[in-house]
């Protein structure tokens, strides 16, 4: 049998399952949180009150900070982009002979919880008064025009690689976002970056155990598959973030530089999720591995040192870029 008709097989076999991923991973609509929840009520007297309470408040909060808020909201607001990807991955087809794909039902329910961040950061950002909203706006329309490539082919294997790693480092940067922000006395921000970091994990914990399970039904070619993404490194789904006027992807090393420098995500951040992943998946301990996979775990096993003394190696940038995003607080 040839590796793609394998590889839809396995595919196959865990969308059978697809009803406890989506029971165990994912919460329904009623009780899950929405973006009205966290922010000032436009219903409420008190709302004009509320908003300039907000406002207050995100004066004090540092410009680095401001680029990467913007930046992640960005990166949250390319959805359509991403689901458009995910769609077309072997194995996912919008209907299947019985109806509805399962992957197609997981990946629309996946995409109604992470739909609810870009809402709500955007709806912050427009209240703050710190943020040209414009520019964000025109910078989000030209990340989804451009697309995004992962890297992945339509190889469900190395997608779900991706995805498991990409849902941890926006974990990761959320997270500290919402330390930051509770830091500067910015409650309200600090709860949605914190509830948005959950929903990441969540997502985490559910793209990482479907590749624990191909790892048991076809190790030798996850093993390859995963070799594959970390030699050629994870493309960051901004990657290609641009201003306004400027070329595709000019904008993302400023962008990463605000991150690297406030230390929402760094280099080292990284190598740590690498090294995270190896241990989730017992990377060490799998068995029966082709002589290839074998070579694979190998360079799998040795990479996080290796990387790590790279990122050390690394220097920020001390001088700020200022982008057309963001203006520089008046004193």
């Amino acid at each position: 049998m040839s590796i793609q008709n394998v590889r839809l097989e396995v595919m196959q076999f865990l969308e059978k399952k697809i009803d406890s991923f989506v029971e165990e991973y994912l919460i329904p609509v009623e009780k899950i949180w929405q973006p009205t929840d966290l922010l000032p009520d436009s219903k409420s007297e008190n709302f004009l009150e509320e908003v300039k309470e907000l406002r207050e408040i995100a004066k004090d909060l540092p410009y680095d900070f401001w680029v990467t808020l913007v930046g992640d909201t960005i990166t949250e607001e390319a959805l359509p982009t991403y689901e458009t990807w995910l769609m077309d991955v072997e194995g996912v087809t919008q209907k299947g002979e019985n109806g509805d794909n399962g992957w197609a039902k997981w990946l629309r329910q996946w995409t109604g919880e992470e739909n609810r961040h870009g809402d709500v950061l955007n709806k912050y950002l427009y209240l703050s008064g710190r943020v040209n909203m414009r520019e964000v706006e025109i910078t989000t329309q030209h990340l989804i025009n451009d697309g995004f490539d992962p890297g992945t082919g339509r190889d469900p294997y190395k997608n779900f690689v991706f995805t498991s790693f990409q849902e941890l480092a926006t974990y990761v940067s959320h997270n500290r976002v919402a330390q930051m922000a509770k830091k500067y006395g910015d409650n309200k921000l600090s709860k949605m970056c914190r509830l948005i970091a959950g929903d990441e994990m969540r997502h985490h914990h559910a793209y990482s155990h479907f590749v624990k399970k191909i790892f048991e039904v076809d190790p030798s070619e996850m093993m390859l598959s995963f070799h594959y993404m970390m030699k050629n490194k994870i493309n960051m789904p901004a990657q290609l973030i641009r201003e306004s006027g400027e070329k595709m992807g000019t904008a993302f090393e400023e962008f990463s530089n605000s991150a690297q420098r406030i230390g929402v995500y760094t280099a080292m951040d990284y190598v740590d999720i690498m090294q995270k992943l190896i241990e989730k998946w017992e990377i060490e301990k799998i068995g029966n591995l082709t002589d290839d996979a074998e070579k694979a775990r190998d360079y799998l096993m040795k990479l996080p040192a290796r990387m790590a003394r790279v990122s050390e190696r690394l220097i920020t940038p001390e001088q700020q870029h200022i982008f057309k995003w963001v203006e520089p607080a008046k004193i």
